[in-house]
């Protein structure tokens, strides 16, 4: 699940000296509102049509619009979590990578990180989500397991991530092999775990993906 293997080929990256209609053109072409720019091999930050609408000039070359997101990159072989993380940083639907020389390499895109994200979980497989808050030196994996096999249930995959609301806790996704929360949810609060949302699968598809864009929303990515 390293960066560079969701690399998408269809993004071209801009040079400095290529003209703003041409960047334009290409977002429309490619229906996107945000490119990479490189030079040399080496990424210099993101142009959006924004930007260029904003000086409202089409014959001026990409180095004379004021570049952002010069740090909107991952190195290479990080896990595709830290293209979520520096996509929310930089509130950016594109994500750089690059090696440890700085050498582009092509770019993620915010949708592709999330369906790789989503395979992590096992989204597809038939199932639902638990979300829970603790401590991090009260969690153990293990410990939840077994809770939750108590249920005849099965922990199909997991996820950490801080608490925005408290920093001193951490959120425990849980993808399980139940369709029914109700009552592994019951029994983990009976054990003292507390379970702030949950998703359960539904078999309309529009709705499935509802489930999922909230799920994205509520991990704050």
């Amino acid at each position: 699940m390293q960066a560079y293997e969701f690399i998408n080929n269809m993004i071209p990256p801009l040079k400095l000296t290529d003209k703003t209609k041409m960047a334009l053109s290409w977002m429309e072409e490619i229906r996107t509102d945000v490119l990479p720019v490189v030079e040399e091999g080496m990424f210099r930050g993101l142009v959006t049509d924004e930007m260029i609408y904003n000086i409202n000039r089409e014959d001026i070359p990409v180095a004379d619009v004021p570049l952002e997101s010069e740090g909107c990159f991952v190195l290479k072989d990080k896990h595709i979590y830290d293209v979520l993380r520096v996509s929310s940083e930089f509130q950016s639907n594109m994500v750089a990578v690059v090696d440890s020389d700085h050498i582009y390499h092509g770019v993620v895109t915010l949708e592709d990180a999330i369906a790789a994200f989503a395979d992590t979980l096992s989204i597809q497989a038939q199932g639902g989500v638990l979300v829970l808050s603790m401590f991090m030196t009260d969690y153990s994996l293990y410990e939840i397991a077994r809770v939750i096999e108590s249920e005849n249930a099965k922990v199909l995959s997991s996820f950490l991530t801080s608490d925005p609301l408290d920093e001193s806790k951490i959120k425990v996704v849980l993808k399980v092999d139940k369709t029914e929360l109700r009552h592994i949810k019951a029994t983990l609060e009976r054990f003292g775990y507390k379970v702030i949302d949950h998703y359960q699968e539904e078999m309309d598809e529009n709705k499935e993906q509802d489930r999922l864009d909230n799920l994205m929303r509520f991990l704050n990515i």
